[in-house]
Order: C-alpha cells, then sequence, then structure tokens
C-alpha cells in the first residue's frame, strides 16, 4: 500500500480532517489485554485514586495511537509513516459511565523536508486539555 498524496500538493498550513475518538473502560480493558499493560491505574478506579489520580486513566501508548490514526487516515498508507513522537502532558481521565472520555485531535502539515516527507504537527486534547505536547510525525508522500 503507497500514498496517493503528492508531496506538490501540500503545503505548510495544510489542516488534516480533524477526529474524535471515544474511549471507554471497556476500550481500555481491551487494550490492555492486546498490550499485556494491566497496570490497575488502567482498570481500577480505587487503586487509581489511592496513588492521587483523579479516575482511571486511559494508557499512554493508547493515546499516542490513536492521535496518529488521523495522520494514516489521511496518508492512506500506515507505513509512510517514518517517525513519530510524542509528550505526554496530561492524562485521559475515563469515568466509569455510559460516556466514557473523547480524545480529539487535529493536525496540520508543520513542514516540508527533504526527499518528499513533511512534518505533521497534531494536537490531541480530552475535557479540553491538551494530553500529547509535541506530537510530531514525518510521512513519506508520493
Amino acid at each position: 500500500m503507497a500514498t496517493q498524496i503528492a508531496y506538490d500538493n501540500v503545503e505548510i498550513g495544510t489542516e488534516l480532517p480533524a477526529a474524535t475518538f471515544p474511549v471507554t473502560r471497556d476500550t481500555l480493558v481491551r487494550y490492555a489485554g492486546a498490550s499485556g499493560d494491566f497496570n490497575p491505574i488502567h482498570w481500577n478506579e480505587k487503586f487509581a485514586r489511592e496513588v492521587g489520580l483523579p479516575d482511571v486513566i486511559a494508557h499512554g501508548m493508547f493515546t499516542m495511537a490513536e492521535a496518529v490514526r488521523v495522520v494514516t487516515d489521511w496518508v492512506g498508507d500506515p507505513g509512510a509513516v517514518v517517525e513519530y513522537g510524542v509528550r505526554f502532558t496530561k492524562p485521559v481521565v475515563v469515568p466509569n459511565d455510559d460516556k466514557g472520555a473523547v480524545i480529539e485531535v487535529t493536525a496540520k502539515i508543520g513542514d516540508k523536508l527533504d526527499d518528499n516527507r513533511v512534518r505533521v504537527d497534531l494536537t490531541a486534547t480530552s475535557e479540553g486539555k491538551k494530553v500529547l505536547g509535541m506530537s510530531r510525525a514525518v510521512v513519506q508522500l508520493a
């Protein structure tokens, strides 16, 4: 699978389609099983509160993965992402209710690099708080 987005057709500041990602306790349990990360702060409300958290929180790597979906959906080829990094700034708090939490992600082209690559700058928030800082992906375009 190769990207169909041409380097010459994007400009610095071009916005990628924004997305929202719901997160429930069920999502966290499923992710824990898939990742092997069964830290109780991600599923046990009592434990999370005992260690000073406001409630159960989403796995950082889960949050990071959800955010980059904006980039992979846009480019059409997950293999086109050649670099990706973030700083974790705030946790995604996931209440035990019918709604859970929502991760909202926006992204734009931050720079055009050599070899048909672009840097995509992402912003991920939950409950109006930025949950990832310095979230950037380098993407290989056609």
